[in-house]
């Protein structure tokens, strides 16, 4: 009996040569509507599978694979006697192999005005159907979804007719394929029901890269990116220039990147250590932001990370580089730029739009045999919402001190303390176990310019013991969430020293 093979595909790269080449092994070919025009078209012997279930395609396309004669044809166990037995009576032939790519849906959704009824037409029935009784029969059947695969099939095929190792890497493929198809379609209706908490949480990605390793040498790791990821993320970044990217190297990118992402309404530079701000600037331009970030901590910038939200241009190319940095992140580089910082070998320039996703609303953090989701961390507060609780009134240009330090506070580890001063951090102390010595850190950095700077603090003050150290330190303002049952201690404490404090009611808790 002569071999069949069924092709059935929406991208139809390298669709041509691949049939021919089955065609010159002795495969029949069996197909479906633009397929089978396309191989028609090519000179090709191919006919419709409504020869082969005398059944006419019916409901404009939904129904025409779905027949017994297709799935007994793909099912059957050679091997297994009464399955052969039955495709005889029924006048069956078997199916050898299948090449199948579905209906567009990611592409279909990623469209901005995507519709509905669009996106549900989209949804493919048939070609899952098909690649799942494929796969599952992987010992006797092919199974191809990835034309990048095509000229391996070729040459395995060509060696009598395959291998079963061979054929159980295709369809182990196939169900992640298909797996991945069906997780977008799971999260397109979580999305249009409204649903927060489903009984379960899909989501799919797709492999960027393969990692050198992890934090440590010793461990493995790989980088994958959402489906349809838009707007600013590493994971869309086009890389310009420079070495590899390293598991660290794109956790300290994407933190710097969610820093500077807070400012989009002016220029600014965000520099990053081991995934906290160790400087951020606004300025009127992107060399007088970076001036700022990098004169804020000279010391610990060495070797980090760099995120500006303007174009680079000739004048901060020449400000960066004479630093040695990993990694520039900004949504473009002029060429001057280019050429001066790609004279220098391993620093890696990345270009990605910094419009935030919108889309991207829960972060994902595992845990051992388990995942935490939350929604991102979106809160913000504007000048109207501050509520003063001092008996000093913060200045106007005291409350933009204290939103920007707001701003980063909120990307700085727990317990998290910023000092800022002239839109410019000049003090960080991240990720302590008590406030006291988070605020201690920023103090000893900022020295001589904490007096008259402001001071953000991720969550309430327990104890007045803080304000008692910033009025020592000379700062002038305070920022903080406030619902401390001891805030009137605070409070007090601060109207002893002339400082103004007010409450955002928001509080920025970093683990």
């Amino acid at each position: 009996m002569k071999k069949r093979a069924l092709l059935s595909v929406s991208d139809k790269s390298n669709l041509i040569p691949f049939a021919e080449g089955l065609d010159r092994l002795g495969y029949e070919l069996i197909s479906t509507g633009g397929t089978l025009k396309a191989l028609k078209e090519a000179g090709l012997p191919a006919f419709p599978v409504s020869a082969v279930t005398n059944f006419d395609e019916i409901l404009d396309g939904r129904v025409k694979t779905l027949h017994p004669f297709i799935h007994a044809g793909l099912l059957a166990r050679r091997d297994e006697e009464s399955h052969v037995k039955q495709l005889e009576e029924r006048d069956i032939s078997p199916i050898d192999v299948v090449v199948v790519n579905l209906y567009p849906f990611k592409e279909t959704i990623a469209k901005p005005e995507v519709t509905e009824e669009d996106a549900i037409e989209n949804i493919d029935i048939g070609g899952p159907t098909m690649l799942r009784s494929a796969s599952k029969n992987f010992r006797d059947v092919t199974v191809v979804v990835d034309p990048a695969d095509y000229d391996a099939v070729l040459e395995n095929l060509g060696g009598n007719g395959g291998t079963v190792e061979f054929r159980k890497t295709l369809a182990a493929k196939v169900f992640r394929h298909t797996a991945n198809y069906d997780a977008m379609i799971a999260s397109y209706f979580v999305n249009i029901t409204g649903e927060d908490d489903p009984e379960t949480f899909t989501q799919t990605f797709e492999k960027v890269q393969s990692l050198r390793y992890g934090e440590n040498p010793h461990q493995k790791a790989a980088f994958y990116k959402e489906g349809n990821v838009k707007g600013a993320s590493i994971a869309n970044a086009t890389q310009l220039h420079g070495k590899e990217l390293s598991y660290n190297n794109i956790q300290d990118a994407n933190a710097a990147l969610e820093i500077v992402l807070e400012f989009g309404d002016q220029p600014a530079a965000v520099a990053v250590k081991h995934m906290n701000p160790c400087g951020v600037g606004i300025g009127e331009s992107t060399e007088a932001a970076f001036k700022k970030a990098y004169d804020a901590d000279p010391v610990s910038i060495f070797g980090g990370i760099v995120a500006l939200n303007r174009e680079v241009d000739e004048a901060t190319a020449n400000l960066l580089k004479d630093i040695f940095l990993e990694i520039v992140i900004a949504p473009g580089f002029s060429d001057k730029a280019l050429e001066i910082l790609t004279v220098k070998p391993n620093i890696r320039l990345l270009e990605t739009p910094m419009e935030v996703n919108t889309n991207d609303t829960k972060k994902v953090v595992s845990v051992i045999g388990g995942l935490l989701v939350q929604d991102r961390d979106n809160g913000s507060v504007t000048a109207e919402d501050l509520e003063v609780v001092t008996e000093r009134t913060p200045e106007a240009e005291e409350i933009e001190e204290l939103l920007f330090a707001w701003k980063v506070v909120k990307h700085v580890k727990s317990n998290a303390i910023v000092v800022a001063k002239d839109n410019q951090t000049v003090g960080v102390g991240a990720g302590q176990m008590n406030r006291v010595g988070a605020a201690g850190i920023a103090f000893e950095q900022a020295g001589e310019k904490a007096n008259g700077a402001v001071l953000a603090s991720d969550a309430f003050f327990p104890m007045p013991d803080t304000v008692e150290n910033a009025a020592k330190a000379g700062i002038k303002a305070i920022i903080q969430p406030g619902g401390s049952k001891r805030d009137q201690d605070s409070i007090d404490e601060c109207n002893k020293h002339g400082i103004a404090m007010v409450f955002t009611k928001l509080r920025h808790f970093k683990h």
